[in-house]
C-alpha cells in the first residue's frame, strides 16, 4: 500500500514502512503506475493528479463538516488518527489541535521555530539567538538567549498542557519539543495513520 502526503514543497510518501520524499517541481506522479492513496495541500499538484486514475484522493471520504472549511487536509487526518488528546505538529508554523471523543474542538495555529527566530532577529540583532529547549520554564531567565526561548516556549507550554490531555508530537521539529513536553508521545507518522484508518473505514 503505497500512501502519499503532498505539501508545497514535497511528496511524501510511505510504503509500508519505509518514507520518503520527493520534490515537487521535479518529480512526475505519472511514473508511478501502482494505485496511491494521497492527501494534497497544493493545489496545483491537486489539478494534475485529478487526470490520473490511479491517485485517490483520501480527502473525499471525510466528513468536513466537523471542521471548519480552510482547516488544512493534513491537520485533519491528524486529527482522524487520534480519538484523545492535544496535536501539536511542529513545522513552518506550529498547529495545535484538541480532539476529544473523536471529535474536532478547534485548535490554533502558533509561528513555527524559524519564523519566531526570524522574528525577534528582526526586533534587533542582539535577539539573533537558537531557542534553548532545555530551559526550566518553572524559573524566570536572567540572559537574553533564555528570556526570548521563554517568551515563545513557556505561551506554547501553558496553553497547550491546559488541556489536561495526551499529548501527540508530529512535525519537523517534534524532537526539539520533547524537551518542553517530556510526556509526550512523538509519531512522526501521525498523518499517515489517519490515512491508514480512512483507508480502513471507507475502501
Amino acid at each position: 500500500m503505497l500512501l502519499c502526503d503532498i505539501g508545497n514543497t514535497s511528496y511524501h510518501f510511505l510504503n509500508h514502512k519505509h518514507d520518503y520524499k520527493e520534490n515537487v517541481k521535479t518529480f512526475n506522479p505519472k511514473t508511478i503506475q501502482e494505485t496511491i492513496y494521497y492527501i494534497c495541500v497544493n493545489t496545483e499538484v491537486k489539478k494534475a493528479l485529478d487526470s490520473l486514475d490511479n491517485w485517490i484522493d483520501l480527502s473525499k471520504f471525510i466528513d468536513k463538516d466537523k471542521y471548519y472549511e480552510t482547516m488544512g487536509i493534513d491537520r485533519i487526518f491528524a486529527c482522524e488518527a487520534i480519538s484523545d488528546g492535544v496535536i501539536v505538529d511542529a513545522g513552518s508554523a506550529i498547529t495545535v489541535d484538541l480532539v476529544e471523543d473523536s471529535n474536532f474542538e478547534g485548535g490554533f495555529i502558533y509561528p513555527g521555530v524559524e519564523a519566531m527566530q526570524e522574528t525577534y532577529k528582526s526586533i534587533s540583532p542582539v535577539l539573533d539567538y537558537p531557542f534553548n529547549y532545555k530551559l526550566d520554564l518553572t524559573q524566570l531567565p536572567k540572559n537574553s538567549r533564555d528570556a526570548i526561548s521563554y517568551g515563545y516556549l513557556k505561551t506554547l507550554h501553558g496553553e497547550v498542557s491546559s488541556y489536561e490531555k495526551q499529548i501527540f508530537l508530529t512535525g519537523g521539529n517534534a524532537e526539539l519539543l520533547l524537551n518542553i513536553f517530556p510526556d509526550a508521545k512523538l509519531n512522526p507518522q501521525l498523518i499517515f495513520d489517519g490515512m491508514k484508518k480512512i483507508l480502513q473505514e471507507h475502501i
